[in-house]
């Protein structure tokens, strides 16, 4: 008798586990769905920066490149690197390589012709 309860306890303690096992999982997904969809719609966003009432700058001098950073503002006396971010959203590791490349004023001006 405590032998067929053991097993059953066992065999219920296995089941509870794969259940465990099986949301979590199942909570991975939706986490990852709802990042995948977050940066979605982030992206649609970035495109309407320039032409929000709070840029600081002319949105007809603004060319969107999308990737790796959003795009560069050209102004009479410079031309700015932008990267537009929302909520706490942070520059990837890639794009804080590009700011210190920028920083360090590491950046030319080529003319190539074919």
């Amino acid at each position: 008798m405590f032998e067929i309860i053991s097993l059953t306890l066992f065999v219920i303690v296995l089941i509870l586990i794969a259940l465990y096992m099986k949301s979590i999982k199942r909570i991975r997904e939706l986490e990852f769905e709802k990042s995948s969809i977050l940066v979605k719609h982030g992206k649609a966003i970035e495109q309407f920066f320039p032409f929000l009432e709070n840029y600081p700058y002319s949105k007809n001098n603004f060319r969107f490149i999308g990737s790796p950073i959003d795009g560069i503002q050209f102004e009479d006396d410079k031309i700015i690197f932008i990267e537009f971010k929302t909520s706490n959203s942070k520059l990837s590791e890639n794009q804080r390589r590009i700011k210190e490349i920028i920083e360090k004023k590491n950046v030319y001006f080529e003319e190539l012709r074919i």
